[in-house]
């Protein structure tokens, strides 16, 4: 494996190197490598021929699988730093309590049980989602499927504040 991973690292490196940049790209390089450590599944898939066009099919499909989760991902702004710079220093506190009133609300009478420890990490901790799944123990497309769903709840609950 180890003069597998020497001869084939750059044109590995390469083939990510076309979606991806940085830090991301070293680290789906790494996590091919890895995978084809750790799981036989991976390595039985090669059925012979040309084994560095496999792997620049397979770290290109790592690679785009990759930037689509990060492209899914949406890094939620400080809304109440947003908020505060907006308007005059007199208001700060007064709307600070209104945004906090209004999210204890939503959570109380809108929000899902199941949807609380997502809703916490993501709109109040302000957690990126990969460290928020992981501290959560859930898959990230879990829960950023469950955060689209609690945007839509929120979206229409304050909406719904706004027109009475």
């Amino acid at each position: 494996m180890a003069e597998c991973y020497e001869d084939h690292f750059d044109l590995v490196s390469q083939a990510v190197g076309t979606i991806l940049t940085g830090a991301d790209r070293e680290t789906v390089v790494h996590e091919l490598f890895f995978r084809l450590l750790s799981e036989p599944s991976l390595r039985s898939a090669f059925q012979g021929g040309s084994l560095p066009a496999w792997l620049r099919v397979v770290s290109r499909n790592q690679a785009i699988d990759h930037a689509r989760r990060r492209r899914l991902e949406v890094l939620l702004p400080d809304l109440t730093a947003a908020v505060e710079a907006a308007l005059p220093k007199e208001d700060h506190l007064e709307q600070r309590m209104h945004i906090h009133l209004t999210l204890e609300r939503f959570r109380a009478q809108v929000l899902p049980p199941k949807w609380r420890p997502v809703f916490q990490a993501r709109f109040v901790e302000h957690q990126d989602q990969p460290t928020a799944a992981r501290a959560l123990g859930i898959g990230r497309t879990t829960l950023a499927y469950q955060e689209y769903r609690i945007r839509s709840l929120l979206r229409r609950f304050v909406l719904k504040g706004e027109q009475t």
